[in-house]
């Protein structure tokens, strides 16, 4: 998996990025001796039990047993591939990565280091001006109307654009950044004339769009006057950091809430959003001023099994509802559907009824083709023909697009059931209205099954790993005087394999980066049980002599043991069984002489 990066990037990245510093900014880290302890991000624990080794670069809970170095953390954390960890590590420590060596990649890099920087300072003044201006009074008054917090105030870091047309031009001038980068990043608009610039955001509540490092790449701005002429949102335009397709408002903070849930709850609105994660519903999301798109079901499914729309109970939520069906299918993700009583939405249900009703009404919500039946059953008079057929073509088209005969046959028979009508009728006007072309789920790779677990290793195995990975000095006896094949734990044994070979061809650098070439999760858990701990091992030379001698002579024990069977066998003639008691004597002289 690092074979996309050369070795030295790895080397680069890994060394700017002190694993202490990168966890510590996921989870709180306490010092415990040499080490930092937490509790586990990875799995429920009332007492930590998740350990972080400053010296070795290296993470470990004991007890879900995950383990690794500071790029294994950040793609366990964010749910991503090894690459994108890569990736993010190195934005944190600007190191540009080979492919962005050449020139029109450096100007690339740089045009969106320049633009997330203006993103983040006007971020910071519109948030100034709402906080402590006389012009940002208006949006506290909306704000304290709508009954939100202070504390998802500063959570969500909203602000104020003033109601000037110069504003955020002084602003810019001000800190020295060009007009034309400023444009660029969407918050300016070149006049007619062609000379001078006004502001996109003018006299709004702003709400930053953030992607899932948590880095602002564009806004949403909401009106407060009552002016119908105006419209009710103004979004950031599409620039080099930010596609609305591919992108959720509030999924920065609601990720781990999402991959610890399972589900992920998608409401329409930015104060969907925050009246739901205040409510203590995190497991939340929100598309960012577009329809819900394919590239949001993929990045739904990097987080959950299962998606909960919660769209406005209004025609036009109900109708976006429907619309996600086909994007959400094709990903592979469970849907069920939570309707909210007319006329609320979820902020509203929130404030009238509280977050444990709405939380009730989530997990009550059921599934897609029975909301589906429901809201067809509700939109077409089921005691007319035409409104009978409007039924049954309506789930005929859903259901197939499943391409499951068991879920087909199931709704065939509701449906029949809410028509008062035989199943059988129902299932042969479904097969006839089945030639509706299904869209084809994306090719994706099989998953990767891991093989069963192996059992824990024998105490004296573990500790030649636990010999061999913290004191290299010992690794130069152990290559003269240590055989892999000693080993029965298969895991071990491939470690200890791969040590020796790195000795022996000086490739090893560090611990950190011998674990970038073990790919099976327990070699990685395995090396991080053994070395995460900094307490001293006395005498380490002498308890890896011994740990060796016993390897050895159980090795020798298995060989005498097998040779004693094969010589007890009615098959075998006096010349072999002469050969063999032979070589069981010379496996006892080599037994009792030293390594």
């Amino acid at each position: 998996m690092a074979g996309l990066f050369s070795s030295a990037t790895l080397e680069q990245i890994r060394a700017a990025s002190d694993i202490v510093d990168v966890i510590g900014s996921y989870v709180p880290l306490k010092r415990a001796g040499a080490n930092f302890v937490a509790l586990c991000p990875f799995h429920k624990e009332k007492t930590p039990s998740f350990n972080v080794n400053p010296h070795r670069q290296i993470f470990h809970c004991f007890g879900c047993h995950k383990g690794g170095d500071v790029f294994e953390f950040v793609k366990e954390y964010e749910n991503i591939d090894f690459p994108e960890a890569v990736r993010r590590l190195a934005d944190r420590a600007k190191i540009p990565l080979e492919f962005e060596k050449n020139p029109g990649e450096q100007q690339s890099r740089h045009l969106k280091e320049r633009l997330l920087q203006v993103h983040e300072q006007i971020a910071q003044r519109w948030q100034s001006a709402l906080t402590n201006e006389a012009c940002g009074q208006i949006a506290r008054d909306y704000l304290a109307r709508r009954g939100v917090a202070a504390e998802a105030v500063k959570l969500f870091r909203l602000g104020y654009a003033p109601e000037l047309w110069d504003d955020t031009v002084n602003w810019a001038k001000s800190k020295g950044h060009e007009l034309a980068l400023v444009e660029q990043a969407g918050l300016i608009l070149r006049k007619q004339d062609g000379d001078s610039y006004y502001d996109r955001f003018r006299g709004r509540l702003m709400f930053p769009i953030c992607d899932e490092q948590g880095r602002v790449i564009g806004f949403s701005g909401r009106i407060l006057t009552g002016d119908e002429k105006t419209a009710k949102y103004v979004n950031s335009p599409e620039t080099p950091i930010f596609t609305k397709s591919k992108v959720f408002f509030g999924l920065d903070k609601s990720k781990r809430a999402v991959l610890e849930a399972g589900s992920a709850i998608v409401c329409e609105g930015q104060l969907d959003l925050i009246a739901c994660f205040m409510a203590d519903v995190q497991n939340v999301v929100a598309p960012q001023g577009t329809a819900f798109t394919a590239d949001h079901a993929r990045i739904l499914k990097r987080y959950a099994e299962e998606v909960v729309l919660c769209f406005d109970s209004d025609e036009a939520g109900q109708n976006a509802t429907v619309r996600a069906l086909d994007h959400l299918l094709a990903s592979g993700l469970a849907v069920r559907v939570a309707v909210v009583p007319a006329p609320h939405d979820p902020d509203s249900f929130i404030k009238a009824s509280g977050g444990p009703a709405f939380k009730q009404l989530i997990d009550h919500a059921p599934g897609f083709f029975d909301y589906y039946l429901n809201r067809l059953c509700a939109t077409n008079e089921v005691t007319t023909d035409k409104g009978r057929l409007g039924v049954l073509h309506g789930m005929a088209e859903a259901v197939h697009k499943t391409g499951n005969r068991v879920l087909i046959d199931k709704y065939a028979q509701k449906t029949a059931l809410r028509l008062g009508v035989t199943p059988d009728a129902v299932r042969a006007e479904f097969k006839k209205l089945s030639r509706v072309k299904v869209p084809a789920p994306e090719a994706e790779e099989p998953p990767v099954e891991e093989s069963a677990s192996s059992p824990r290793p024998a105490t004296h195995e573990y500790w030649v790993l636990k010999l061999l990975l913290s004191h290299d000095d010992l690794v130069v006896w152990a290559a003269a005087h240590l055989d892999p094949g000693w080993v029965q734990h298969s895991v071990v044994r491939q470690i200890v394999a791969q040590r020796l070979a790195a000795h022996a061809n000086q490739s090893w650098s560090s611990l950190a980066a011998f674990l970038d070439q073990c790919e099976v999760p327990q070699m990685r858990s395995l090396i991080t049980e053994a070395t995460a701990e900094s307490r001293p091992i006395p005498n380490p030379s002498q308890q890896l002599s011994d740990v060796a001698l016993r390897l050895r002579n159980q090795f020798l024990d298995r060989q005498l043991a097998a040779l004693m069977q094969r010589a007890n066998q009615p098959e075998c003639g006096d010349a072999e069984r002469l050969d063999l008691l032979r070589q069981q004597q010379a496996l006892r002289s080599l037994k009792r002489q030293p390594i």
